[in-house]
């Protein structure tokens, strides 16, 4: 008996998804917003305020009260806008607050505008006093003649009075406020922020279907969907030791596609000796990793901390210093040109500065723009540790970082520029967290979390899994790779494994994490007008097609799903096979 043979023709279309995404939203959406720009006058209070009383200060003094030794008083511009005054400060902390009372278990968001009268730019920490202690929730820098925004967040242990408060060191300027918010958020409301945007940043609606030669559509057809390589980078930290163990092969490969190497690229390692540079085992990881398709962070460059030079570095003079700093720039950046994601070129140049006490204020500008004189197009990061970590570090906040991405473009560096957060956290504070990628989001710029690890004191699976979902679910997040590099004397501060290679609770929050970011099967089927359709994390994936009409024939299929502009208009793609 013969067998008829027709051609099946499969049209795969993919589009953002725009209507209601098949989660709830709750009532109070977050506002991802954060305005770097110094203005003239002061936008409107996030949330119209919040819980504060009196925000934008239409009823005098009303909800603001004296704070330590100052003066306070109501101010009203030529342009009509109001604001707040704290002017002959005793001290530090001394101006003006108001007072709340906040839950425990909630989120605060809290945002505002701040300028002083005169002088030059001042670091203003916002903080609140509460039954236990001081917590800092916010970092400005305020300037004379236009207002400049701050944004952060806090979680208190425990229900209760806080004080809002503003501090600044230097005591002779006048501080001002306006269009303060104190939002808060339920735990409900806040994991829902984190599910929204996985479901508009890093998955689109997908629908696929399957009609005859004759354009007719073929329903229940089986269309099975495998995920290769996942869009969002999610990868470990690795180092020399992978190379001659094949169980630590055998974990990491299968499992990443990103990594960055722990010590093995960093001048400390590649030139011990002045003059004597061995690339020898970076080369070898380079060459494992790219015999396997992973992709590498380069880290780092140079380093802005002293303790961590080549030990012949310290004693050179500044000009000897810039000759072999800039050989070393010159030597690795060549010698890994094109085969790199990102550089890290100056690390932790926000807490260090001793290439800037040896060569001048512009030393990190300087390199970065050697480094793209070598290489165009990789894009240079920086990268910092507290900046999201640790909201009493005022060093590194996310308007200091702001203000170090502008000494490198004043500085002369106007090439690709990315932004490096460590992560390495100890007890975080998730509503800080998201309220300072809120304010690095502003640059446009890459956004990577570059080393996350938990201290061992903290339940490190619980804070890991915290953490990740806050990263994972912020619209600005490009990347993220895990400070996890095995040795078999211990890691640096957070293991994954046990030396056996065998998942410790923080490699089973790890799996479950890339679980949740990708797809591990999905089987459907289509609908009587031929459709299968469903939300797809953004990567590549094999569509395999059966139909009883085929027989023991299948179509196989390579395609990729990615981030689209939003827009109802469809892409399609049309693809004819001969099935039995």
């Amino acid at each position: 008996m013969d067998i008829m043979k027709r051609e099946v023709l499969v049209v795969v279309s993919y589009y953002l998804l725009l209507a209601s995404t098949g989660f709830e939203v709750y009532a109070s959406d977050y506002d991802y917003s954060y305005t770097a720009e110094c203005l003239e006058r002061p936008l409107k209070p996030q949330y119209n305020g919040g819980i504060v009383v009196n925000p934008e200060f239409n009823d005098g003094l009303t909800g603001w009260t004296l704070f330590g030794d100052a003066k306070i008083e109501h101010n009203v511009a030529n342009d009509g806008n109001k604001f707040i005054v704290a002017s002959k400060r005793k001290g530090p902390y001394h101006g003006f607050s108001q007072e709340f009372q906040l839950e425990k278990d909630k989120f605060y968001v809290i945002s505002g505008w701040l300028q002083v009268n005169h002088g030059d730019d001042a670091n203003v920490a916002v903080i609140f006093k509460t039954q236990s202690g001081f917590q800092h929730a916010a970092w400005g820098i305020a300037k004379s003649g236009c207002w400049s925004m701050f944004k952060g967040g806090l979680v208190v242990n425990a229900s209760g009075p806080a004080q809002l408060y503003f501090e600044t060191n230097n005591a002779d300027i006048d501080i001002w406020v306006d269009s303060i918010s104190v939002q808060s958020f339920s735990q409900e409301e806040w994991t829902s922020h984190q599910t929204q945007t996985i479901e508009k940043v890093r998955k689109s609606k997908v629908a696929i279907q399957v009609v005859d030669s004759q354009g007719k559509p073929l329903p229940n057809a089986t269309i099975s969907l495998f995920q290769g390589r996942a869009n969002f980078p999610f990868g470990v930290a690795i180092n020399k030791n992978i190379l001659n163990n094949n169980a630590y092969q055998n974990w990491f490969f299968s499992r990443f596609k990103y990594t960055v190497f722990e010590d093995e690229m960093k001048w400390y390692s590649t030139e011990n000796s002045q003059g004597k540079v061995d690339y020898s085992t970076s080369d070898a990881m380079v060459n494992l990793c790219k015999s396997k398709g992973v992709s590498i962070r380069g880290q780092n460059v140079l380093w802005d901390d002293q303790k961590y030079q080549p030990n012949w570095v310290p004693a050179l003079s500044p000009q000897q210093l810039s000759v072999a700093a800039g050989k070393r720039v010159a030597s690795v950046v060549t010698k890994y040109r094109g085969q790199l994601l990102h550089w890290d070129v100056m690390n932790e140049n926000l807490h260090f500065k001793f290439f800037e006490s040896k060569l001048g204020a512009n030393a990190s500008a300087t390199f970065y723009r050697l480094a793209s004189q070598f290489d165009n197009k990789t894009p240079l990061f920086l990268n910092e540790y507290n900046t999201i970590e640790v909201p009493s570090d005022g060093q590194s906040s996310p308007a200091n970082y702001l203000n170090m991405i502008k000494q490198l473009r004043t500085g002369g560096y106007a090439g690709p520029l990315g932004i490096g957060l460590e992560g390495h956290f100890g007890a975080p504070t998730i509503a800080y967290i998201r309220a300072g990628l809120d304010t690095l989001a502003s640059t446009k710029l890459p956004m990577w979390i570059t080393e996350l690890d938990v201290r061992p004191e903290q339940n490190q699976a619980q804070v890991l899994d915290q953490v990740i979902k806050e990263i994972v679910g912020h619209p600005a997040v490009q990347g993220l790779i895990i400070w996890s590099a095995w040795k078999p004397t211990g890691c640096f501060r957070m293991c994954l494994t046990d030396n056996n290679f065998k998942n410790l609770p923080t490699g089973d929050v790890v799996d479950k994490a890339r679980a949740t970011l990708s797809h591990e099967g999905l089987i459907g089927t289509t609908t009587t007008e031929g459709y299968f359709e469903t939300s797809l994390f953004h990567g590549d994936y094999k569509a395999i097609v059966t139909h009883p009409s085929m027989a023991d024939s299948s179509f196989h299929h390579n395609l990729t799903v990615t981030p689209t502009a939003e827009s109802d208009e469809k892409l399609s793609l049309s693809y004819k096979f001969t099935a039995a």
